[in-house]
């Protein structure tokens, strides 16, 4: 079955949806841990850090942002962590998957249409294709 489950999440209703799915996956087994990936996003820190008063402040702000998925999980006595990246987040989620072994990765989907995913592709779609382990899409 699978034990390192990786969530990525970004606060969307996408990712909550996302984080019911690998709930369904990891109360299959009492070893499963669902790993909770937040990737701080170049574009959006500078402003971020320019807002924040401290590090501190700035860690709950995006801890702020997941609340919702950790919630999900500790109502559904899920064993889970919480894992904050820095960069683009379909390569550091690709990067912290691969590197860590993950037995799944659980991720939304904005639900582009097919013009905006071939113009600007989908962090989703990126994480499919480059993975080594199975993905699952949640919309």
């Amino acid at each position: 079955m699978y034990k390192n489950i990786l969530l990525a999440a970004d606060g969307s209703n996408n990712a909550l949806r996302a984080a019911n799915e690998a709930i369904k996956i990891a109360s299959l087994s009492n070893e499963s841990v669902i790993d909770i990936v937040y990737v701080a996003d170049y574009e959006k820190t500078k402003e971020d850090v320019l807002h924040a008063s401290s590090a501190d402040e700035l860690m709950i702000e995006r801890r702020k942002k997941i609340q919702n998925v950790e919630k999900a999980l500790k109502d559904n006595n899920v064993s889970y962590k919480v894992t904050i990246l820095h960069g683009l987040p379909g390569p550091e989620i690709i990067k912290y998957a691969n590197e860590r072994k993950m037995d799944i990765v659980v991720i939304g989907s904005r639900g582009l249409n097919s013009l905006q995913e071939m113009v600007i592709g989908s962090v989703s779609h990126k994480v499919m294709k480059r993975v080594y382990c199975p993905v699952l899409i949640v919309k």
